[in-house]
């Protein structure tokens, strides 16, 4: 029997997950799982990547001390995040998407190359955090001065495990600067935007092979595993997972929220960039998708209001408070004093103010679901189609209460897939690479 390691890292959890056949069915078992989140340090966001690799590297050791011979690994996470590297070592800090600092250059990268040009090119939505900011922040602020390369999070993690440096397409897709119809990063807006060529390398598809441990990395774990490639962006994985047709809604739920379609071909039009849909890779398809805000929110509640997530549903069911505010307001994006911030949105805007931590909860799991209907609805708009379901997978899958007031505000039919769908799809595209 032939097992493969997924090891799957999200903004709030990382899981390693031995998937295997067994009789024409797929089974998965969890060896490993730990916590993450960013860390505020000297006014920042930032991801802590040395607590986060050591983690891969205990749970790697876990799977090796239950199944002896694994044929092969991938890591899959969050997409536009990077390392800096100056040859073999780090420029820290690793930045995370939530930290604020790109806001004073958007305008610059703007006045070099608009918008409007940058949808043209890449079909790519419009997000304060996109690498093509944050890398343009990072040169403006010199921090690009000794840098020869950067590394998506888990090709840095894989660069970690085996010595090789190795880009990937899905996640490049997630930078604002793939051109959409040479497949690779833009000869046009390095140019106008000044960024070092040499830092731009060629992208590779799920199945490739990165490498073996290096010899230090097979003495901490105890054993070896073959590295390759899988959908590195974990979306991409999670859509590879769902195993839907084309044109088909899915809702990947979890810290953030990406509702989209699988296409054949790109979306740039002008519907398409005013509803800031965004063109992203698949393994031989385009994600047209959009991302929205996710269960963050919830996140940050659950720990100012020491809840667990069963205590905050049962609290919003009891709740008689139904109104809605915009959780993809800017004000959202980086707090972490949420309860704070969604009271005061309602003060300023003279609206009806919760009272109750109840009333706080539901008002964000209806809010979250009245987002996916504004989302639909510009989807149906744009691709001039109509949808009667949306699939569902990723943690928000398992939260019974926000699928039935996603249901009531979509007016279509929610069906709830496996949490773990990302982890499948990391399997299956290892397993597909053979």
């Amino acid at each position: 029997m032939k097992y493969y390691l997924a090891i799957d890292i999200g903004a709030s959890s990382g899981r390693h997950i031995i998937g295997y056949m067994d009789k024409d069915k797929l089974m998965t078992d969890e060896v490993y799982r730990f916590p993450n989140s960013v860390k505020l340090v000297d006014g920042h966001l930032i991801w802590d990547i040395e607590y986060i690799f050591n983690n891969v590297l205990i749970g790697i050791k876990e799977a090796l001390k239950k199944y002896e011979n694994i044929e092969s690994m991938s890591i899959d996470t969050w997409g536009v995040d990077y390392v800096l590297m100056n040859q073999d070592k780090e420029i820290y800090p690793c930045y995370a998407y939530r930290d604020l600092r790109t806001k004073a250059i958007i305008s610059k990268v703007h006045s070099l190359i608009s918008f409007d040009r940058l949808y043209e090119i890449t079909g790519t939505q419009f997000q304060e955090f996109n690498t093509i900011y944050q890398l343009y922040s990072d040169m403006y602020l010199g921090r690009l001065d000794n840098a020869t390369s950067f590394l998506h999070i888990p090709e840095y993690l894989m660069y970690k495990l085996t010595g090789k440096m190795v880009h990937e397409y899905t996640n490049g897709s997630t930078t604002g600067l793939l051109d959409k119809d040479t497949n690779n990063y833009s000869n046009e807006i390095i140019n106008k935007l000044g960024f070092n060529k040499n830092l731009f390398t060629i992208l590779y598809k799920q199945g490739t092979l990165v490498g073996d441990f290096t010899n230090d990395i097979r003495k901490k774990v105890n054993g070896n595993i073959k590295v390759v490639l899988c959908s590195t962006h974990d979306t991409a994985s999670a859509v590879e997972g769902m195993n839907i047709d084309f044109n088909i809604p899915y809702i990947s739920s979890g810290t953030w929220s990406l509702l989209g379609i699988k296409t054949e071909k790109v979306i740039n039009s002008e519907e398409a960039k005013r509803a800031n849909y965004s063109n992203e890779y698949g393994s031989n398809y385009i994600r047209f998708q959009k991302n929205i805000m996710g269960l963050w929110i919830i996140q940050n509640l659950s720990r100012e209001m020491n809840l667990d997530f069963s205590k905050m549903v049962e609290l919003a069911r009891e709740s008689k408070y139904e109104e809605i505010y915009d959780v993809n307001d800017q004000v959202f994006l980086s707090s972490l004093k949420m309860k704070e911030e969604i009271i005061n949105y309602f003060k300023v805007r003279n609206m009806i103010v919760p009272i109750s931590d109840a009333d706080v909860i539901n008002s964000t799991f209806r809010s979250l679901a009245y987002s996916y209907k504004v989302a639909i609805d510009e989807l149906e708009m744009v691709t001039k189609q109509s949808y009667d379901k949306i699939y569902i997978v990723g943690g928000g899958a398992k939260n019974i209460y926000l699928n039935q007031l996603t249901s009531f505000y979509t007016k279509r039919k929610v069906i709830a897939l496996p949490i773990e769908t990302t982890a499948i799809g990391n399997i299956l595209s290892q397993m597909e690479g053979k």
